[in-house]
């Protein structure tokens, strides 16, 4: 079966995650996250993609992003592939790939599934930009998406509601639906968000029904 084409649609917000190969380290200390902390905001800036949320694990990233081009996030991932691998193979004194060959990605419907992605995202891990969100710091990567700023009408107040959010886990239900989602490469949202999506792009959005069609009687 051949495989589906990536899908990116400009102007909505996606997730996007790539993992180190066979689940190995692609951080280990805080110098390597600072360096690919600078090349994700030069390579967003360069590729018109917006960065919502992020998280650098061990052995994963993990974005929130909002693309401007049907191959902004590729153009994205392979900007900070090139240098960030040859950078990180000199200061360890290694060599080869250090990526999985393909980095998972999802589009998602923003009125239902932003605050849980980005709270997948922030809650991942401590390297993120849960302070920003929670008002520790402000961080020049992160552009606030309209559901965020909807959380009040001050500073205070969408922090106060998302730092709430923040420190109740995902309902079991939610990781579940983005999981399957970013493992299958289908939209993340209800039925008209789909077809929304199929005025703009010419990919299945959906898996065909199992067995064979049934014949018609005629």
């Amino acid at each position: 079966m051949a495989r589906l084409t990536r899908l990116c649609i400009p102007r909505w917000p996606h997730l996007l995650v790539q993992r180190g190969h066979d689940r190995r380290a692609v951080f280990l200390d805080d110098v390597d996250r600072e360096l690919y902390q600078a090349l994700l905001r030069e390579a967003a800036l360069q590729h018109g993609v917006q960065v919502h949320a992020y998280a650098l694990l061990d052995d994963e990233v993990r974005l929130l992003v909002t693309p401007s081009a049907a191959d902004s996030l590729s153009k994205l991932v392979q900007a900070i592939g090139r240098r960030y691998v040859t950078r990180f193979n000199r200061r360890h004194g290694r060599s080869g790939g250090l990526w999985e060959g393909r980095f998972r990605a999802t589009v998602l419907e923003p009125e239902q599934h932003l605050l849980s992605c980005m709270l997948f995202v922030e809650s991942a891990g401590a390297w993120s930009s849960a302070a920003h969100h929670l008002g520790a710091k402000v961080d020049p990567l992160v552009t606030e998406p309209a559901q965020y700023w909807a959380l009040g009408n001050t500073p205070f107040e969408r922090e106060a509601v998302y730092r709430q959010a923040y420190q109740q886990a995902l309902t079991e239900r939610q990781m579940q639906e983005i999981v399957v989602a970013l493992n299958a490469a289908w939209p993340l949202g209800g039925a008209e968000f789909r077809q929304a999506l199929e005025g703009v792009t010419t990919r299945r959005l959906a898996p065909r029904p199992r067995g064979r069609p049934r014949k018609t009687v005629g």
